[in-house]
């Protein structure tokens, strides 16, 4: 099995060689590849480069076009931020009423020079250069996690109280937008698309099924017609809503290290979901020692035997682990002597 076809047999929760190794990686890919990070994020060669260079000097099984969530918030019209050491951001909110939002149109994610295309552009580099041997993902953000981006964090949360039908209407506006830049990348060649929701683990579960599960599952609706994949990536504790994400009809599941992982394996166990993580990014990555990462790598890998699984981080990989940590936990499903990797059929 190459790694491309072990993933999808995970995904599919079919039997696999071994478990598949699907780190996150930005801040870790940019500065291996010596570039800075406001390169590696407004140029899609430099973004694609970066993934491929590390698919080269560790055995990863899938990579991913992800640097930042202010893509579709540029082509909009956001006052852009660029640092040269991190991601961008925008200056001031871009919806903050009605009135605001009425003046937005629809970009064109292809529309040259944009933030989208240059996406684009690295992610079909990505699978021109490795998409027949490793699984390429593209990325979106949802449209909960866009319409924060838009608006900031904290002035959306205030408006799913204080204005629920304006939110209602941005999200309806950027769910559009989320699925045309989805279908950008599909047809760049990627098989699967990335999604983020992260600010949807400060939620309560009542405001997840209003605000986001909807709009989440237009999202993944679309990319399953067009012949994709998608993977829900929502980073922080979302213990309160695992059983709520399933409904989003996702193809895999990412796990952040603060959701109890025997619990995930419950759920998404009996949902017959293939999910990843759930790894402490720092504590078991960055600042540990080869021979603990291996250990704790281990100790999952039992966890979810016989489930459709992925050994991953529960987010990004800090730029400051170590290679030789980072390489002991891509070689663990490798050197593990546990069970036999034959996943439930979905």
């Amino acid at each position: 099995m190459n790694s491309k076809e072990r993933c999808m047999a995970a995904i599919k929760g079919e039997p696999v060689d071994r478990i598949p190794v699907f780190p996150l990686l930005m801040f870790f890919s940019q500065q291996r590849l010596g570039v800075t990070y406001r390169e590696f994020a407004t140029n899609g060669r430099a973004l694609a480069d970066a993934q491929l260079n590390i698919l080269e000097k560790f055995p990863i099984d899938a990579i991913t076009a992800c640097s930042d969530a202010f893509r579709i918030t540029a082509d909009l019209g956001a006052d852009m931020v660029y640092p040269e050491d991190n991601p961008p951001f925008a200056a001031s909110p871009l919806v903050n009423s009605e009135s605001d939002l009425k003046k937005l149109g629809r970009p064109d994610p292809l529309a040259k020079g944009s933030r989208m295309a240059d996406r684009v552009m690295g992610a079909k580099n990505m699978v021109e250069s490795a998409g027949d041997k490793c699984l390429v993902l593209g990325w979106v953000d949802m449209p909960f996690a866009e319409a924060c981006s838009i608006c900031g964090v904290t002035n959306f949360m205030m408006l799913l109280v204080d204005n629920p039908s304006l939110a209602h209407d941005l999200l309806d506006f950027l769910t559009d937008i989320v699925v045309d830049f989805s279908l950008a990348q599909l047809k760049a060649g990627v098989p699967m698309i990335g999604a983020g929701d992260a600010a949807t683990s400060l939620v309560s579960p009542d405001q997840f099924r209003e605000f986001a599960l909807p709009y989440e599952q237009k999202v993944v609706k679309a990319i399953h017609n067009a012949g994709g994949l998608a993977k829900l990536h929502i980073c922080g504790n979302t213990t309160h809503l695992l059983n709520d994400m399933v409904a989003s009809c996702a193809d895999l599941f990412n796990v952040d290290h603060l959701v109890d992982f025997e619990l995930a394996c419950d759920v998404y166990g009996l949902a017959r979901r293939c999910f990843k993580g759930n790894m402490d990014p720092v504590a078991e990555l960055m600042q540990s020692t080869p021979q603990k990462s291996e250990k704790r790598c281990f100790e999952l890998l039992s966890q979810a035997g016989g489930l459709s699984y992925m050994l991953s981080p529960g987010c990004e990989v800090p730029a400051n682990t170590k290679d030789d940590v980072f390489r002991a936990f891509c070689m663990a499903p490798q050197l593990y002597n546990g069970v036999h990797f034959s996943a439930n059929p979905h």
